[in-house]
C-alpha cells in the first residue's frame, strides 16, 4: 500500500468496516459451539439490525462502498447470532 493511497478516504473506510466487521465473528463462533445464547440480548440485536439496515440503505445512496460492504456483512453475522439465539434460547436448560 503506497502513500497515495493512504491519501484516499475509501482506504480508511475499508479499514474501518474490517475491522468493525470482524468484531462480531467470536460473538457467532461461541454462540454456534457452546449452542448457548442466553447471555445475547434480543432487543439489541433487534435495534442493531435496524440501524444496519439503514446504514445500507444510506450506503447505497451516497455510493459509501466501504459503508455498504461492511453493513452487508456485519448484517449476515447478527442474523446469524440472532438466529442462533432464537435456536438455543427455545432449549431447556440442563442440569439446573
Amino acid at each position: 500500500m503506497g502513500i497515495d493511497q493512504l491519501k484516499n478516504p475509501d482506504t480508511f473506510g475499508f479499514i474501518a468496516a474490517a475491522l468493525t466487521t470482524i468484531a462480531f465473528l467470536p460473538q457467532v463462533i461461541k454462540t454456534w459451539k457452546t449452542k448457548k445464547a442466553e447471555d445475547v440480548s434480543i432487543v439489541m440485536l433487534l435495534l442493531f439490525i435496524t440501524g444496519l439496515l439503514f446504514w445500507i440503505i444510506y450506503a447505497i445512496e451516497t455510493n459509501a462502498l466501504p459503508v455498504l460492504i461492511a453493513n452487508i456483512i456485519t448484517c449476515m453475522l447478527n442474523l446469524t447470532i440472532l438466529t442462533l439465539k432464537l435456536i438455543y434460547g427455545k432449549q431447556p436448560s440442563r442440569g439446573r
